[in-house]
């Protein structure tokens, strides 16, 4: 049935996808909380595809396998990246194209800089490059926690992301626009709210470790170590530190304009001239 309040003339077509595997348990809950909001396809990669960003298959055929999910519910697995999954659905691979894309829930936050790793939030940004509204889910682990086994509790993140998919889907939404929604690793009943934020900026500690050699290769690990971000208010870390539920709409236009209007006053011809002896 189409979402209340939306100004489609038909059922809601929602596609819904990931990064971390069509058999994730954040696909699945994500899918749930949005089936009775009308026609519901779930596209996404065949195994784990994180931080891919936006990476997309140009070599090979993309191989797509009709699997059910642990409900029963029928998807697509494919052998590619989170940004093939939307366009597959885009270009005909569930029929007509989809109203709205859903990206998550992802097992881990997409906070600050992070973004632009993140194959999640790239599934959604690929939606708004093809003139469709998208929205990109993310759950912290209980706790905060990492390592082998966190739990998630992905209750209130997904029924959030449901209650915005109407929102997305009117005509005055923004079409070049996602929601970045992330909630922090608390039950529900712990949520202290919602806050629009803006993107915070991650530090990172990584190191070069020699973990090892083989013949004439090393073995280099460079990531892995805890990150901090900047204590800066109203952003997105800041309200997971409070235990808010953080929504940052994010955009895919990333021309720094007072930059152009600081070149403009540069001889860019005369530039051009002295190095390529154009007369």
């Amino acid at each position: 049935m189409p979402g209340v309040g939306t100004s489609i003339g038909h059922a809601v077509r929602i596609l819904v996808t990931n990064d971390d595997g069509v058999h994730a348990p954040g696909i699945l809950a994500l899918r749930q909380a949005v089936d009775h909001l009308g026609d519901v396809f779930v596209i996404a990669p065949d195994a784990n595809r994180s931080a891919i960003a936006r990476g997309i298959t140009i070599h090979d055929p993309l191989v797509v396998d009709d699997v059910q999910m642990a409900d029963g519910f029928a998807a697509h697995a494919v052998g590619g990246t989170p940004v093939d999954c939307v366009r597959l659905g885009a270009l005909g691979l569930i029929g007509d194209p989809p109203d709205v894309v859903v990206s998550g829930a992802n097992l881990g936050l997409n906070l600050g800089d992070d973004v632009t790793y993140s194959g999640t939030v790239a599934a959604a940004l690929e939606g708004v490059m093809l003139g469709i509204p998208a929205i990109a889910v993310s759950q912290d682990a209980l706790g905060g926690g990492s390592g082998p086994g966190p739990e998630y509790d992905f209750r209130a993140v997904t029924a959030f992301a449901a209650k915005l998919v109407p929102l997305a889907c009117e005509e005055t939404f923004p079409r070049h626009v996602i929601f970045n929604v992330n909630g922090p690793g608390v039950p529900p009943a712990d949520l202290a709210g919602a806050r629009v934020t803006r993107l915070g900026r991650r530090v990172y500690d990584d190191s070069l470790v020699l973990e090892g050699t083989r013949g004439t290769s090393r073995h280099f690990r460079i990531y892995g170590e805890p990150m901090s971000h900047d204590m800066q208010p109203g952003t997105d870390l800041s309200a997971i530190d409070d235990n808010l539920l953080s929504v940052t709409p994010l955009h895919f236009d990333l021309t720094d304009l007072e930059g152009m209007d600081r070149m403009a006053r540069w001889e860019l011809d005369e530039m051009l001239r002295s190095v390529a002896g154009v007369s």
